[in-house]
């Protein structure tokens, strides 16, 4: 923007400039005069951008669309309610006050519509398939696709995953030609390599932008299978939902998320990996819904005082802390403490990539699951259940979802703990009135070990909060440590009853 100076130093600021001007002018001749002519710096073609991608962007502008959405909500009673106001009587304005007013006196009660505005694209021609995410059209009474030619299609919902916020919409190809766009391989692309976005920014339809990939495998805390590329093309609201693509014109991503305190974009922004989305919209074009493995356990990183206190070299695999109640592997073939480090041929480096790796497996398949338990390397064979209907039953049972973790045991603070019931009162001789956790089993050299604890305690309390299940003891303790707390208070009851306070370090 061209900075407007005051009138009154508007000469002086001119005279300035000239005599700096002048001066810089005749800077090159004297720099010459002093200084031998420097070498040639010949750029590599490898290192540069790409000239242009008018070309690109001119064969894949027809298959992005922007996606526009309403939703009749009903205001809250006495909300936005605006009164008539009252002219004197016989007074000309009060017809004119009773007609401007009388579609808002009680404007609280009656329904508004709401719109909102994101992207997608056509992958499909013939059947009229668009991909989008779910928080686009999460809600949404009507869903329209308005094409990069002005026209538009009414579309309907086929499916949505909200873990990995993906939508599937259809419209009808019989009214339009459709141009349609491909997906890519992701785990191609590496970090530097040139991609472009296209979407509806602000509503600004049919926008390109350029940048590369600047990271691989964000995880941002937006779901359970966070495997995000991080881009600097520039991405905004209104991008959500559209495609990222190769310098081949393929998608290999769906913009998706952004980290700006502005709201606008500052060159980082996320899109979902096409490797994961792929088999996502293939789910929910065929179902209507996703149908992921699932494994059934807890599970938390192995930390490296995790791994040596195991006997591992390395710091890696995902560590099982508890086991879902009539999940695939409650029948002791996966058991509390085990640490998994891979998953049917993929290995397991990070906790994080054992969800990824279970959800992209079929329901019924049997894998083998190469894991270490007491510092020995075996391999089990699973049968992998289905997460949605594992969460169903959860549900139905008035217990957590799977990934809040309904379990009957868990591994915590070097404890392991399990429900407190009858064979566990009979193996351990608790008396029939002391409830809470039962510690089952402490291992060796943990901070439960160094302060005495031992199986057969049972866990009454954690910081003054009374602890009933395993999911309690989990729960309490994620609680303080996310609050910053090094140490955590148990008050413990032994198998007659007596009752002490411990306190265990939770670094």
């Amino acid at each position: 923007m061209t900075p407007i100076l005051p009138a009154a130093s508007s000469r002086r600021a001119l005279r300035a400039a000239a005599g700096l001007l002048a001066a810089l002018a005749a800077f090159p001749a004297a720099a010459q005069q002093a200084q031998p002519n420097p070498p040639a710096v010949t750029m590599q073609p490898s290192t540069r951008g790409p000239a242009s991608v008018a070309d690109l962007a001119e064969g894949l502008l027809e298959a992005v669309v922007n996606i526009s959405t309403s939703q009749n909500v009903k205001g809250t009673e006495g909300a936005n309610t605006v009164p008539v106001p009252q002219a004197p009587e016989g007074s000309p304005f009060q017809d004119l006050f009773d007609d401007f007013f009388k579609n808002r006196e009680g404007g609280g009660n009656q329904a508004q519509k709401v719109q909102s505005l994101g992207s997608g694209f056509v992958i499909d021609a013939e059947q009229g398939i668009i991909v989008t995410n779910n928080h686009v059209i999460a809600d949404a009474d009507e869903i329209e696709a308005n094409f990069s030619d002005g026209s538009k299609l009414k579309a309907t919902l086929i499916g949505t995953d909200t873990k990995t916020d993906i939508a599937v919409l259809k419209v009808d190809p019989s009214l339009k030609k459709l141009k349609a766009v491909t997906f890519g391989d992701s785990d191609r692309m590496r970090i530097g390599d040139w991609v472009m976005a296209i979407g509806n920014p602000f509503g600004l339809g049919g926008t390109v932008t350029v940048g590369i990939i600047s990271a691989r495998n964000r995880d941002i805390d937006a779901g359970p299978y966070d495997d995000f590329i991080q881009t600097d093309a520039a991405i905004n609201r209104g991008n959500s939902g559209g495609p990222l693509f190769n310098m081949d014109g393929e998608v290999i991503g769906i913009n998706t998320a952004i980290i700006s305190p502005s709201g606008g974009s500052i060159g980082i922004g996320f899109s979902i990996p096409s490797e994961l989305a792929v088999s996502v919209v293939q789910q929910l074009r065929e179902f209507g819904e996703t149908r992921r493995g699932w494994l059934g356990v807890r599970i938390q990183p192995v930390t490296p005082d995790i791994a040596e206190s195991l006997g591992m070299p390395l710091a890696m695999g995902a560590l099982v802390s508890g086991i879902i109640k009539g999940g695939p592997v409650d029948d002791g073939s996966i058991q509390v403490g085990d640490v998994i480090i891979k998953f049917d041929g993929k290995d397991i480096r990070e906790m994080r990539e054992l969800p990824l790796a279970v959800a992209e497996s079929p329901v019924g398949k049997e894998v083998d699951v190469v894991l270490v338990r007491k510092g020995a390397e075996q391999t089990v064979k699973v049968t992998l259940g289905r997460l949605e209907e594992g969460e169903k039953l959860a549900e139905a049972d008035g217990a957590a979802t799977p990934e809040e973790g309904a379990v009957s045991t868990a591994s915590v603070l070097g404890m392991t703990v399990g429900e407190l019931n009858d064979e566990t009162r009979a193996k351990f001789g608790i008396g029939v009135d002391v409830s809470g956790v039962v510690i089952t089993e402490v291992a060796n050299g943990s901070a439960a070990a160094e302060r005495g604890i031992a199986a057969g305690d049972i866990i009454t309390e954690i910081a003054q909060e009374t602890v009933s299940t395993p999911k309690d003891v989990l729960d309490r303790i994620a609680a303080l440590k996310e609050q910053g707390r090094k140490n955590a208070l148990l008050m413990l009851s032994s198998k007659s009853g007596e009752l002490r306070f411990v306190t265990v370090r939770m670094d």
